[in-house]
């Protein structure tokens, strides 16, 4: 798939094309789906297409199945291995399948002979099918396989009935040697549960312990005869079951042919509704088709846009006239009416049905050529003009006269002048090719060249000026404005910008501006810059600030804030201390914690320094003493 494709969206409607399959095998194919070059083939690809959709909605859903599981067992039993019961199952399930749809194609003789065909070409499997389910089911060989199988399992029912009979009599008779009274097995031998005690005196030997060993499961002597009678019927019965499987598998392999007949028919089959089944959930109808340069759409819609408000397409462009100029609006679907253009090319090419009204016409391209989008590329230090020049220069160097164009805005992303004389250069170029082309632009000097220049039709996007809205509508033989300032208004900008903004359009950019009466608010900056601090500054905190002393964590509250040396006075579980500034991690800021007029003594004095303070503030008292303890120094570092 080449990158125009995928530029287009034709990987994405493969993708969805897939998802319709059932199988793998049928999802590889549906995977290399690409244009057909080959008009007859391209032709009776879309009349197919046609039939299975018809048949589809008459008869119904086919019975398809996943192909992997039977490819793998006719493989196995091709190179002579044993095929097991499950794999054998899945290949009579395919037989099954086989027969269903040879029946369903039969029914759909009424609706389409083309398809019903197919029915020839599936081979009759229901001998095999019957000896498979006659023998087989699910994993299991079933009893009527071979009358040997069927009687060596009914004497191996016989013999274990023996032995349980046996052992139950051995139950009653040892009862009280028994750690418990029922009959199990290990290993495929049949045992009852002794006491460990008991072990010695109980005739018979220990097949196995209990967990913790306090019960031993033993086999009577009495039912050893019995018990190599059951294991030599076991290993009879194995043997004959993989007899039966040998020959099962051998009676494939004799098929090999046919099954792969069978798969190749239900892959392509499934390959060819799967493209029904798509034209049909995307509501898509065939078109006709062309090896005449041509492309006449009706009703058209992009296939992966909303079809409940896609606007249809509506366009023709035929010889004489090459290419079509779009302009219009910015967000008026330009870009849509490229790559709408584009990918139905490229689906109606390829088979498929497409989104669109009668009377579709598709011309069919050598190449489906395009330059849309963003080319920049940062790991090919291309610029997005770099990047379009060089999508373009690709673009010449591929197209013919049976190419399709389509091009967004060439010239663009540069110098005006020097870019409208490259997209002119470039579309004169396509002109004398031949080819047809479609081109988008914002370019009045492409514009004009569009409209004098016979063979190219001029064409415009709708757009209702009274409400600023896009009609999403192509309209030939006209041409539009970008109507920018008329977009941005709707999109909420600045009116005194726009004002400018015409002005400029208007008279070029040396026009004095007006003066603006309403000039836009300028958002408050949120960045937060380091600030600066002079040499030896550091935090000075203030009293009563909450802190956190390290690096012990403990909470402290600043008595005395930090002096020149840095040296700070907390007070910490009712002790002040002098420390370094950097040893404290500002908490919460004193302002915060206690109103402007908060009387701090009340956290820093004991209650008789406060009542003496109180005292001698009245009057002189020889006995009131105020103990002063601060600055200890204890915890300076």
């Amino acid at each position: 798939m080449t990158q125009d494709m995928i530029t287009l969206g034709f990987d994405r409607i493969i993708e969805q094309l897939k998802q319709q399959a059932v199988s793998q095998a049928a999802r590889e194919i549906l995977d290399r789906t690409e244009p057909i070059l080959n008009e007859a083939r391209c032709r009776a690809r879309m009349e197919e297409t046609t039939a299975a959709r018809r048949v589809l909605e008459n008869a119904g859903t086919p019975p398809l199945s996943e192909t992997d599981g039977p490819e793998s067992g006719i493989i196995h039993a091709s190179q002579g291995d044993m095929l097991m019961p499950a794999e054998l199952n899945t290949l009579a399930r395919f037989c099954v399948t086989v027969r269903r749809m040879r029946r369903y194609l039969e029914g759909a003789r009424i609706w389409s002979a083309g398809i019903s065909s197919w029915s020839t070409e599936l081979p009759d499997l229901a001998a095999l099918e019957d000896e498979i389910g006659r023998s087989i089911r699910e994993d299991t060989v079933l009893d009527d396989a071979s009358p040997a199988l069927k009687n060596l399992r009914r004497l191996k029912e016989r013999a274990e009935q023996d032995i349980r009979d046996k052992l139950n009599q051995i139950l009653l008779r040892h009862k009280n040697e028994l750690a418990d009274s029922f009959i199990t097995r290990r290993g495929g031998t049949f045992v009852v549960p002794v006491q460990k005690k008991y072990q010695s005196s109980f005739p018979g030997r220990a097949v196995d312990f209990s967990s913790k060993g306090t019960t031993v499961f033993m086999e009577p002597s009495a039912v050893r005869d019995l018990q190599q009678t059951l294991d030599q019927l076991s290993v009879d019965i194995d043997t004959e079951e993989r007899r039966v499987l040998w020959e099962l598998s051998g009676r494939v392999a004799g098929e090999e042919e046919r099954l792969r007949a069978a798969l190749r028919v239900m892959t392509d089959l499934d390959v060819l509704f799967a493209r029904a089944k798509l034209s049909q959930e995307t509501s898509s109808r065939p078109v006709t088709l062309t090896a005449e340069r041509v492309i006449k759409l009706k009703d058209a819609r992009h296939p992966l846009l909303d079809r409940s408000v896609c606007v249809p397409l509506n366009m023709e462009l035929s010889l004489p006239d090459c290419g079509i100029a779009v302009t219009g609006p910015n967000t008026g679907g330009k870009t849509v009416c490229l790559k709408t253009v584009g990918l139905l090319t490229l689906m109606a090419q390829s088979g498929l049905h497409i989104p669109c009204g009668e009377g579709t016409v598709i011309g069919m391209m050598d190449r489906v050529l395009c330059d849309i989008g963003d080319s920049q590329s940062i790991s090919q230090n291309l610029s997005t003009f770099s990047g379009h020049m060089t999508n373009i220069i690709r673009i010449l160097g591929e197209c013919s006269r049976d190419s399709l164009v389509l091009l967004d805005e060439p010239g663009s992303g540069t110098d005006p002048a020097e870019g409208s004389g490259l997209a002119a250069s470039i579309l004169e170029e396509l002109l004398r090719r031949k080819c047809l082309f479609m081109v988008t632009t914002h370019d009045p000097q492409i514009k004009q060249w569009a409209a004098r220049t016979e063979h190219v039709i001029p064409a415009r996007m709708g757009f209702d000026h009274a409400s600023l809205q896009p009609l999403y509508r192509l309209e030939l033989g006209k041409s539009g404005e970008s109507c920018a300032i008329e977009i941005a208004r709707r999109l909420g900008m600045s009116e005194e910008l726009l004002k400018r903004a015409r002005q400029v359009a208007d008279h070029g950019p040396d026009a004095i501006p007006e003066k603006q009466h309403d000039p836009m608010r300028i958002p408050a900056g949120r960045l937060q810059r380091m600030q600066s601090k002079a040499e030896n500054a550091f935090e000075r905190f203030t009293k009563g600030d909450s802190v956190m002393l390290l690096p012990d964590k403990k909470n402290a509250i600043v008595y005395q804030p930090a002096d020149d040396e840095g040296n700070v006075v907390i007070q910490l579980q009712g002790r002040k201390i002098t420390v370094r500034h950097n040893r404290l991690k500002l908490l919460v800021p004193a302002s915060e914690l206690y109103p402007p007029d908060y009387d701090l003594s009340i956290i820093f004095d004991t209650v008789s320094n406060r009542k003496a303070e109180h005292t001698m503030s009245r009057k002189f008292d020889p006995d009131a003493v105020i103990v002063i303890s601060e600055g200890n120094t204890s915890g300076q570092s």
